[in-house]
């Protein structure tokens, strides 16, 4: 006896398939039938078929309906209380821990202009919260439909240390570069669904470098770090959005690792596209810093020092 059962989405797919199919084995071993996975073209759903006798085929079926039903359930609920982008300054529930909220008055203006615009501009110094505020913007248009993967991106460029001189293959030598991307999305996924997300596709993290060629259609387009990026890399970043896209390029011009500090392409973005519609600008300076309190005391004493240096040396 056959019979077969669609999931309809990523969501869906993680719930029964697991990571690496993992939960669909167990599946399997526990009513001894066999399954046998069919992607769909667009890679948006698969179709499962489930052979053996037919009470095992019965029960399994009968067990994938009532985990999907329950998750239908789950999400209805949450739709019910929360169909708004945002409510209260708190832009993602992870399923474990505290909610991502603004906390200040810039990060709320982040999370604001995100989502009236497909295009926002971002710069301002280490430890106002960019790139967490980013991906959880993302994670959210993700759960809202509003787009179907997210993709993150930065420039690979060295500072201090060379890469030639760091242990491993390619992959694992750029690994550090994207660590602060990793970390931000394992605060609020948790590794099994950060994994599954990468796994299928849903989440893509990569260096700036491999970006060229592509067009990027209905997704959540992250670049980090963009204060290191060339203005021909910031031109061929910006000209990989497709429709159905919404774009965040984060930076600080106060780490600029170029050899040449004038030539960051963020630099030049902020004054080629200061009068295009539909693109935002957020400036965050060091009353935002959110991390240790003695980090903001840190980004002041150095501005402080920057602005004297600059006096003396003219």
């Amino acid at each position: 006896m056959i019979k077969t059962i669609r999931l309809k989405n990523q969501e869906e797919m993680l719930l029964v398939l697991g990571i690496q199919d993992s939960k669909l084995r167990a599946l399997e071993k526990n009513y001894k039938v066999n399954i046998f996975v069919q992607y769909n073209e667009d890679g948006d759903g698969v179709v499962l078929s489930i052979k053996g006798t037919n009470s095992r085929v019965d029960k399994a079926l009968a067990k994938i309906q009532k985990d999907l039903t329950l998750n239908e359930k789950k999400l209805a609920d949450s739709l019910v209380k929360d169909t708004r982008p945002f409510v209260n300054n708190i832009i993602y529930r992870p399923e474990h821990g505290k909610p991502v909220e603004a906390r200040n008055e810039h990060q709320a203006s982040y999370i604001e202009q995100v989502f009236e615009n497909d295009l926002l501009i971002a710069s301002g110094p280490a430890g106002t919260g960019k790139t967490f505020l980013a991906c959880a913007c993302a994670l959210r248009a993700l759960e809202l439909g509003m787009v179907k993967r997210i993709v993150v991106t930065r420039p690979i460029v060295e500072a201090g240390e060379k890469l030639g001189f760091l242990p491993g293959n390619v992959e694992e030598k750029v690994d550090p570069y994207l660590r602060p991307i990793y970390d931000a999305f394992y605060a609020m996924l948790g590794f099994d669904k950060f994994n599954a997300f990468k796994y299928n596709n849903v989440l893509e993290i990569v260096p700036l470098a491999y970006m060229r060629g592509r067009t990027l259609e209905n997704a959540f387009v992250i670049l980090d770090e963009a204060q290191n990026t060339l203005p021909a890399q910031m031109k061929m970043f910006l000209t990989r959005m497709g429709l159905g896209s919404k774009v965040i390029v984060n930076g600080d011009l106060t780490q600029i690792d170029l050899p040449n500090k004038k030539e960051s392409g963020l630099l030049q973005a902020k004054e080629v596209l200061g009068k295009v519609k539909q693109i935002a600008f957020v400036e965050f300076t060091g009353e935002d810093v959110v991390r240790h309190p003695l980090v903001k005391d840190i980004v002041a004493a150095y501005d402080k020092w920057d602005k004297k240096n600059k006096r003396t040396t003219k």
